[in-house]
């Protein structure tokens, strides 16, 4: 079996279930370097990991580079991306920077493999090996969806197949994780200050805090910044990104997104509308034989999908599957997964494994 040399650039929760997954999965690693702004070791799960300061020259050699990104500001792979493709990396972007670029592909495995067909062919080939940037630059680049889409785009697609798609109206309930370490953090503190009976008004002018408002036994529909027509950025991914990635730009599609106090874990609410009448038992016999979807749908036993159950996993969890007690082409459906797996680390492990897929 071939060998690979990866790089991971990113030592918080993103990089660190990076390095975990490529090690759970198998993946066939030659050398492993990890980026990140200085120098530290790091321990995962018992190993330990020399971090090197990121820089263009380190990416000299190297086969395949994760960038874990990092939402809401300006990754690294804005600076590094070009000059590690320069190199002859492909690179595989977490971050939000590439993402809606028509040159880049956006991609899910479950969904759209298939446009990593040219990347995949120019990498197999060595080419990349030659490359001297100017226009090719974006040639090894491959964006990685906001977690929210992927697992979206996983229960849907199916769905879309088989019945086609009109509308979609989706809640997200997304973890505290999904905003990094220190809304982990402010969780955390928030949660043992209530417990203890000391707790402070987080809401209080000049209290310092990662997000926006008290997240502990507490929710907010604000994640990202607020845009157009009063959605955020991230209620706008949803949109832009799933019709990227489904090729099915006339989708309607209207988001609302919610923090909430989970550590790990994103659920969603999610209605739709389809082109042909589907009944509750035929979507979710759809479900059952997709790729990456777990059922859990036994309502006499109190059993649907929860953040716990997709914790640790790279599955996407569907359940609560029901029509519409008055649209016979209505349809609901609870989606969750674990944003730092499926929702990123995962996904982008699993995109690395398609590239090399036929070559091993």
């Amino acid at each position: 079996m071939k060998k690979y040399n990866v790089a991971v650039i990113g030592a918080g929760v993103v990089g660190v279930e990076m390095l975990r997954v490529l090690k759970q999965r198998r993946f066939p690693v030659e050398n492993l370097k990890v980026f990140a702004r200085s120098s530290r070791d790091i321990r995962v799960d018992g190993d330990t990991y020399k971090v090197e300061p990121v820089s263009a020259e380190g990416f000299c050699g190297v086969d395949i580079a994760l960038f874990a990104g990092t939402e809401g500001e300006k990754g690294a792979a804005v600076t590094y991306a070009a000059e590690a493709v320069k190199r002859g990396a492909v690179v595989i972007d977490n971050g939000a920077d590439f993402r809606m670029d028509p040159k880049v592909p956006l991609v899910v495995p479950e969904v759209n493999a298939g446009d990593l067909k040219p990347i995949r062919k120019w990498m197999l080939s060595g080419k990349n090996k030659d490359l001297s940037g100017g226009k090719e630059s974006h040639k090894g680049i491959i964006a990685n969806p906001n977690c929210s889409t992927i697992q979206m785009v996983v229960a849907l697609n199916p769905l879309h197949k088989k019945y086609g798609i009109k509308k979609i109206i989706v809640t997200t309930l997304q973890a505290s994780s999904g905003a990094g370490k220190a809304a982990v953090e402010q969780l955390n503190n928030e949660t043992a200050g209530i417990v203890q009976g000391g707790f402070c008004n987080l809401r209080a002018e000049g209290v310092e805090r990662a997000m926006p408002q008290q997240l502990a036994f507490n929710c907010f529909p604000h994640i990202g910044s607020f845009t157009e027509g009063g959605y955020t950025n991230e209620e706008w991914k949803l949109v832009n990104e799933t019709h990227k990635i489904m090729h099915a730009p006339k989708i309607r599609i209207s988001a609302t997104t919610v923090r909430i106090p989970v550590k790990t874990g994103h659920s969603e609410s999610i209605y739709i509308q389809t082109e042909k009448a589907v009944t509750a038992g035929q979507a979710g016999k759809a479900l059952s034989k997709a790729a990456g979807i777990v059922m859990i749908d036994d309502l006499g036993k109190n059993l649907y999908p929860m953040p716990l159950d997709a914790e640790g996993r790279d599955e996407t969890f569907v359940g609560r599957i029901r029509q519409d007690a008055f649209d016979k082409k209505g349809l609901w459906l609870w989606v969750v997964a674990d944003n730092l797996r499926k929702g990123a680390a995962t996904n982008a492990v699993q995109i690395a494994e398609c590239l090399i897929s036929n070559s091993r």
